[in-house]
């Protein structure tokens, strides 16, 4: 994510760092998309997010980090204080099952490596 400056990102700029994000734990979630029902724009992106456990969420990513504001998708109606600085954290906190998935996949990766030396 775009830090450290005070460089504001555009609609656009959001939505490429929300498919990134998208991109680097869609394989611990049952569902990560962009929300497509809330307007996006250059201070924030929505994403709609189903945990593996079933759990759904609406999380705001903006300069301040990830945010849950909605307990379904498309909901922002129960915003929460708390900002992660990761999706991994996050995740963490709302998903048991990202865990063990995250840590299945970091020792496949690791076995791989190992093997291939």
């Amino acid at each position: 994510m775009k830090e450290a400056s005070n460089e504001v990102l555009n609609e656009e700029q959001w939505k490429l760092e929300a498919q990134a994000v998208i991109g680097d734990v869609k394989n611990h979630v049952k569902e990560i998309k962009v929300a497509e029902n809330l307007r996006n724009n250059n201070q924030f992106v929505y994403l709609n997010l189903t945990t593996l456990e079933g759990s759904k969420f609406c999380i705001e990513l903006s300069a301040a980090g990830f945010a849950i504001v909605g307990n379904e998708h498309d909901d922002t109606s129960h915003r929460r204080t708390e900002h992660f600085e990761t999706p991994y954290s996050l995740l963490d906190l709302v998903s048991p099952r990202y865990r063990d998935s995250f840590g299945s996949s970091l020792q496949r990766k690791l076995e791989q490596l190992s093997d291939s030396q």
